[in-house]
């Protein structure tokens, strides 16, 4: 059974960084694209990052580009989102998820994704 669990997550402060993990079990990962997605209350879940199975292939949202990184570690099957600059915006749960499907590229369409972490809560106080 595929289970993936982030971690990572906490309180900082406005400009302050955090990092998230996604540690797959159950599924070899490097033969997956990985996503990130965030939901803050009230408001529906949203692409933030994407990797492809090689890693070669990278996605952004608009709103986190040129702060946030997507990594892959295969050997360790685990993700990273590294967040830097956060704002207070940026307030949120964090999901990662799986595509199966996908071989080549880095989707930001969460309707693409077959599993789903539990997510972990990023806060930035200003």
């Amino acid at each position: 059974q595929v289970q993936l669990v982030e971690s990572g997550g906490g309180l900082v402060q406005a400009g302050g960084s955090l990092k998230l993990s996604c540690a797959a079990s159950g599924r070899t990962v490097n033969r997956d694209a990985v996503g990130w997605f965030r939901q803050a209350p009230g408001k529906e879940r949203e692409f933030v990052a994407a990797i492809s199975r090689t890693g070669r292939t990278t996605n952004y949202a608009g709103s986190v580009k040129g702060r946030f990184t997507i990594s892959r570690d295969n050997a360790k099957n685990t993700v990273y989102l590294q967040m830097n600059s956060l704002k207070s915006e940026d307030t949120a749960a964090y999901y990662c998820a799986i595509d199966l499907r996908n071989l080549f590229g880095a989707p930001g369409n969460l309707n693409e994704y077959d599993y789903w972490g539990q997510g972990t809560q990023v806060t930035v106080y200003s």
